[in-house]
């Protein structure tokens, strides 16, 4: 019974935006699409910098993001 139930939560789940971001929202460093490290957060994935940024991304999104979930550090 617990199997079928989770398999509709995993197909009911929606993806992830796909990342866009050309700089990393934690450090600001440039990141490589496709090559760079990437973490979902809030439904949207991000490219990083390096692995350690996930942490605190995931940590403090309203740190680095904004409403949107377009990175605070893009420009405009």
């Amino acid at each position: 019974m617990l199997a079928p139930l989770l398999a509709l939560a995993v197909l009911a789940t929606p993806a992830p935006k796909p990342a866009t971001n050309t700089i990393c929202p934690v450090l600001g460093n440039k990141v490589t699409p496709g090559k760079s490290p990437k973490v979902v957060v809030q439904g949207r994935e991000y490219y990083l910098c390096c692995a350690g940024c996930d942490t605190k991304l995931e940590k403090e999104p309203g740190k680095y993001l904004e409403k949107d979930g377009t990175p605070r550090n893009a420009k405009k």
